[in-house]
């Protein structure tokens, strides 16, 4: 039985048109972490709807975060030991930064840089206006995560072009397997 896949939007909560919608619709085992406002988050109250959903699930989730929710599951993380089958963090915002994320992502401040406790990937793009790139390989690394630079990919949505995204995909794909670059100690 495949582990299922909890999708965890940042701001905004991905539109329909965002590869984490279409992942959502296409995917089987996948399903949408829903916060009760996705313009205004609270963080004790993201990270108690991250850690119901974590909760009930049937088995050890894949976490398959995008922009501010990274933050989030770094957050969860820090608070909570529940098992997490692996997680796909994609373009991480910076929560610490007032030149990078707007005043509302600073409720996740600070960014914790700790170890996640399960395998993880960080995918970053060089232009992402949300993240310097230093920055990203810098919560990558201590975060213990693979990190996969993806070039000039914008803030990795899609305004930036991004719909379907096969190449996260196979990302995904290769976390599913048990196969990425990070193995837990």
């Amino acid at each position: 039985m495949a582990a299922p896949i909890l999708i965890v939007p940042g701001l905004g909560g991905s539109g329909p048109d965002h590869w984490q919608s279409l992942w959502q619709a296409r995917l089987p085992d996948a399903r949408r972490v829903e916060q009760a406002d996705w313009h205004k988050p609270a963080r004790a109250g993201w990270i108690a709807r991250l850690d119901a959903a974590v909760a009930t699930a049937r088995q050890p989730p894949i976490l398959v975060a995008h922009s501010l929710s990274c933050a989030l599951v770094a957050c969860w993380s820090w608070v909570h030991a529940r098992p997490v089958q692996c997680a796909l963090l994609v373009a991480p915002a910076d929560v610490d930064s007032d030149a990078h994320t707007p005043p509302e992502a600073h409720v996740f401040r600070p960014m914790p840089m700790k170890r996640l406790p399960f395998p993880t990937i960080v995918v970053v793009s060089r232009n992402d206006p949300y993240v310097a790139v230093d920055r990203a390989a810098a919560m990558a690394e201590a975060w213990g995560a693979e990190l996969v630079d993806i070039g000039d990919a914008g803030h990795i949505n899609t305004s930036a072009g991004y719909g379907e995204w096969p190449e996260g995909e196979r990302l995904l794909q290769r976390l599913q397997a048990g196969n990425p670059a990070y193995q837990s100690a």
